[in-house]
């Protein structure tokens, strides 16, 4: 039994995100623990407003976030394509939570920081209008890369997958139900 960490990060509170994260919440929550967190939900000052250079006070449900991702062994993010890459209020939670001392550590005289985040894997399922073909090899997968190569992996996580659905837009609800189907089947997998 895995503990799983599930995290919507649409920031729309109805969305085709919820849907797919209900989903693999559903469909593993008999095998696994798991948690369920919807961005949202959340409230919390998404800019990290003097980067590193001083210290901001993390609101309860970013501490929140913090705990779970301690908690986890692997982690689930679903998420719309916007503008090619993630929301800004995700953005935000990922600026305001992996910070030096959790997700990462600088080390004096070395250029690679150490990696506090060891040991988990990650499932990254992207939803989006285009076609995910042309997203990947045309517009070259930028989203994906920045969460599996500058933050997770970053972090520590050892494998990280993708899932691409798409084009949502003028989906009809059969294709969207088989989709979410493709989320199920992914759950049981792990």
């Amino acid at each position: 039994m895995k503990k799983v960490l599930v995290i919507n990060g649409n920031p729309k509170q109805q969305s085709y995100c919820a849907e797919l994260a209900k989903r693999y919440v559903d469909a593993s929550s008999d095998v696994h623990q798991v948690q369920l967190i919807s961005l949202s939900r959340l409230q919390f000052e998404a800019d990290l407003s003097d980067g590193y250079d001083q210290p901001q006070a993390l609101e309860s449900p970013l501490i929140d976030v913090q705990q779970a991702l301690l908690w986890a062994e692997h982690v689930v993010i679903v998420l719309p394509v916007w503008w090619g890459g993630m929301p800004a209020k995700l953005k935000g939670l990922i600026d305001r939570t992996f910070l030096p001392g959790f997700a990462f550590k600088y080390r004096e005289n070395h250029p690679i920081p150490e990696k506090l985040l060891q040991g988990r894997t990650a499932d990254i399922i992207l939803t989006m209008d285009t076609p995910p073909f042309y997203y990947r090899w045309f517009q070259g997968n930028p989203v994906f890369k920045q969460l599996k190569y500058t933050i997770l992996k970053f972090s520590g996580f050892s494998r990280v997958s993708a899932t691409y659905i798409g084009p949502v837009r003028g989906a009809t609800d059969k294709q969207k139900a088989k989709w979410v189907e493709q989320v199920g089947r992914l759950a049981k997998r792990r």
